[in-house]
C-alpha cells in the first residue's frame, strides 16, 4: 500500500466523518430546538435548555467548519498531486500483466 491510497483513505473517512456529523446537527437540530424563545414568566425552566443546546451546536458548528477546511485541504492536495504526476508522466505506457510479460526480441 503506499502512501497515495493512505491518504486517499484518511481523506474519505473524514469526509464522511464531516458528513455524518451534519446529519447529527440536522437531527439534533429538528428534534430539540425550538422556534420560540422562552423569556416569559413560568418558563425559567426552558432557559437553560436553550442556553445549554445553542452551545452544544455552537460546538458542532464549529468542528463542522474545520473538518470541511481540512477535508477540502487534503482535497486539493491530492488533485495537485495528481495533476503533477500526469504532467511528468503524461504516458506512462501500458501498465497491465500482458505487455509485461512478453518475450524480449
Amino acid at each position: 500500500m503506499n502512501t497515495t491510497t493512505i491518504v486517499v483513505a484518511v481523506w474519505l473517512v473524514l469526509g464522511v466523518a464531516t458528513l455524518i456529523l451534519a446529519i447529527y446537527r440536522e437531527v439534533v437540530t429538528v428534534h430539540q430546538e425550538e422556534d420560540v424563545v422562552r423569556l416569559a414568566p413560568g418558563e425559567e425552566a426552558e432557559i437553560p435548555k436553550q442556553i445549554s443546546l445553542a452551545r452544544r451546536l455552537n460546538v458542532i458548528d464549529r468542528w463542522g467548519k474545520i473538518m470541511t477546511v481540512v477535508v477540502t485541504i487534503v482535497g486539493i492536495g491530492l488533485a495537485t498531486a495528481y495533476l503533477y504526476r500526469a504532467w511528468e508522466s503524461p504516458n506512462p505506457g501500458p501498465s497491465n500483466f500482458y505487455f509485461k510479460t512478453l518475450p524480449d526480441k
